[in-house]
């Protein structure tokens, strides 16, 4: 759970996820990656992870959200790992994905998609369009058969943590990157439908988020294609 200035939601939603994945009866670790946050969301992850015993914390200097993804990703031992966000987590997703995602020819990565059939998406109009623009360019540049990368993610830990070593992009691009390596790597990359509202605004404002994200999409490109993968 990558945690940037987060300390209005990080105990509800920390101790929400905790308590509905004890219900499981499986073992399990949660990982708050705070990162370079100015409020009391480093003190606060720490009380949580001594109240909690699956619970720990990572530190990142700079504020950073795809650089807390793969440190959380890199740092976790457990076979399946998933991806929450403070402000968005589903435990249906997690119950769904956790049935999906293993060992071949089972998919290595299962995205929670806000743009599949039967999604959701409660999100203000013009966060839903970035998202489609941005999915569209996906599929243009990089034929990407998912509807969707940022948000949730199931992954089977031991199948994609050599790609997320080699990924060279954070900030935004990190998890895009990541799916996009999977799918060309064969390992096989699913979706399935999830429902999205906001807890609260988005921490970038989308002037300035979407010449960014073009910008890297268009380097994204070109490092795969210097690297020529086969598809």
């Amino acid at each position: 759970m990558p945690s940037h200035n987060e300390e209005v939601l990080l105990r509800d939603s920390v101790q929400a996820v905790v308590a509905g994945l004890r219900e499981r009866g499986e073992p399990f670790e949660v990982i708050i990656v705070e990162n370079g946050s100015t409020d009391r969301t480093r003190e606060l992850a720490h009380e949580l992870a001594a109240a909690n015993a699956e619970v720990h914390v990572l530190a990142l200097d700079v504020a950073d959200y795809g650089a807390a993804l793969r440190a959380g990703l890199l740092d976790s031992t457990g076979d399946v790992v998933v991806n929450f966000d403070v402000d968005y987590y589903d435990l249906d997703f997690l119950a769904t994905s956790l049935d999906l995602v293993g060992s071949a020819p089972r998919p290595a990565i299962v995205v929670g998609s806000k743009r599949a059939p039967g999604a959701d998406d409660r999100r203000a109009w013009p966060r839903r369009v970035v998202t489609w623009g941005f999915t569209s360019l996906l599929h243009l540049l990089f034929r990407l058969r998912v509807s969707d990368t940022h948000g949730l993610k199931a992954m089977q830990r031991v199948r994609v943590i050599d790609l997320a070593r080699r990924c060279r992009f954070d900030a935004d691009l990190f998890d895009t990157e990541l799916v996009i390596r999977a799918q060309r790597a064969g390992l096989g990359v699913a979706e399935v439908p999830v429902t999205v509202s906001e807890r609260r605004p988005s921490r970038t404002p989308i002037l300035r988020r979407v010449p960014r994200s073009l910008w890297g999409l268009v380097r994204l490109r070109a490092a795969l294609f210097r690297e020529r993968e086969p598809t």
